[in-house]
């Protein structure tokens, strides 16, 4: 059955728009699944650990018959293909790839969490998420819209750049 996900895509190392585009790119290209949109590109202030460059943050949508384990596994994938090293938390990265939904499941283990456990409080997630479906629910949480009332402090500038994505009309197998 295909479900739609949604998943978070963040860089602050490197070339971080370079990263971003490309990684959109790879997300086109993973089996049983076909790029649906990509949100704009949004530059926000890092988390936890301030002394650090800004990210580069996007939303895919994504169709797909992966269940959720194997889209965190091909993400983690795409991660180590990016050089992705998880050294401490809140640590700069060259990518990050976060599952935000699958679907309307919900689950919360040790390795993964739906929806994403931080999603509901980051304006970086909320807004190019609400950007591809201004009516989503978060579920257990609410409207997408209204959690992002209580992010609106959050510094978050919207860049001109438009997403250049892969003709996502098919579905890889």
């Amino acid at each position: 059955m295909t479900v739609r996900a949604y998943v978070a895509l963040g860089s602050n190392l490197g070339e971080p728009l370079a990263t971003v585009q490309a990684a959109f790119a790879a997300l086109h290209g993973l089996p049983q699944t076909r790029l649906a949109a990509a949100s704009s590109f949004y530059r926000s202030a890092p988390i936890g650990l301030k002394n650090q460059p800004d990210f580069i943050n996007a939303v895919a949508a994504l169709d797909t018959t992966l269940d959720a384990e194997a889209l965190l596994d091909a993400l983690f994938d795409i991660e180590a293909r990016f050089g992705r090293r998880r050294d401490f938390h809140h640590a700069p990265r060259t990518l990050d790839l976060d599952l935000l939904l699958h679907g309307a499941e919900t689950r919360a283990s040790a390795r993964l969490s739906l929806p994403h456990p931080r999603l509901h409080e980051r304006a970086f997630v909320l807004l190019p998420l609400l950007e591809l479906d201004a009516g989503i629910v978060i579920p257990g949480r609410g409207p997408a819209a209204v959690l992002m009332d209580a992010c609106r402090e959050q510094r978050l500038a919207k860049l001109a750049i438009i997403p250049s994505v892969p003709d996502h009309r098919t579905v890889r197998t």
